[in-house]
């Protein structure tokens, strides 16, 4: 399996391309590109590795994660998945930055809801939908059981976990999020969050400042000798 990754827009937010073989196609994950030239690289990179989006996955509907999800959708005819919940964040997300002066993405994209435990089957990949509401009321990761990846959007991230302070934000469904439905998978599984660098749950588990009170290490994998997926930057 591949997986390529951009960082976009103002924010810098993660925005991944994930397949197995061109023929099947690709997943896109949070498209964020925003500029001309972050789109030219985007479709760039699919027309130099002969794909062709067959879904989109939304892990959460802040403006930064959304702003390719228009064109992909409208562009492919493919379906846009993200939960419920995100609707209202995209709506609110929308009246914020017109009144700050920001361009925002547009939203008048439909999308397919997930839940809890559902699968998303695309391009030749099964992936777990797990909800993990605190960054946002609808934030979701999907889960590549048999790849041992998984995309944490802004639930998790590298040595830190998503900020809450942000409209319909709840701290305690953050930790609660995380230690309940994330901390305790396998510890090899690698996380890519929706910014800065990847990790994993076992380093997570032992290192993350935010999780202290619940950071037992228990014998378990080394996390630095573990095989990584292949990953193209």
């Amino acid at each position: 399996m591949y997986i390529r990754h951009f960082s976009f827009n103002l924010f810098q937010e993660n925005s991944y391309v994930i397949w197995k073989t061109a023929e099947q196609g690709c997943i896109v994950i949070d498209p964020g590109f925003c500029k001309q030239s972050e789109s030219d690289a985007f479709f760039g990179l699919l027309k130099d590795n002969g794909l062709t989006p067959k879904a989109v996955l939304l892990t959460h509907g802040h403006m930064d994660h959304i702003y390719g999800v228009r064109e992909l959708s409208e562009r492919y005819g493919i379906p846009v998945y993200m939960h419920s919940e995100e609707r209202k964040v995209m709506e609110a997300d929308s009246k914020r930055t017109a009144q700050i002066g920001i361009k925002g993405p547009d939203i008048s994209f439909t999308s397919t809801d997930v839940a809890d435990n559902d699968t998303v089957n695309a391009a030749g990949m099964e992936l777990k939908v797990i909800t993990t509401p605190g960054h946002s009321p609808g934030s979701v990761c999907y889960l590549l059981e048999d790849e041992g990846v998984m995309f944490t959007g802004d639930t998790l991230f590298a040595g830190t976990i998503g900020r809450t302070d942000l409209m319909f934000g709840d701290y305690d469904d953050e930790i609660r999020s995380i230690m309940e439905k994330l901390i305790w998978l396998d510890p090899s599984i690698e996380i890519f969050p929706g910014h800065g660098p990847s990790s994993s749950i076992g380093r997570e588990r032992t290192g993350n400042p935010f999780l202290e009170p619940w950071g037992e290490a228990e014998e378990e994998t080394d996390p630095e000798n573990l095989e990584p997926v292949s990953i193209i930057h």
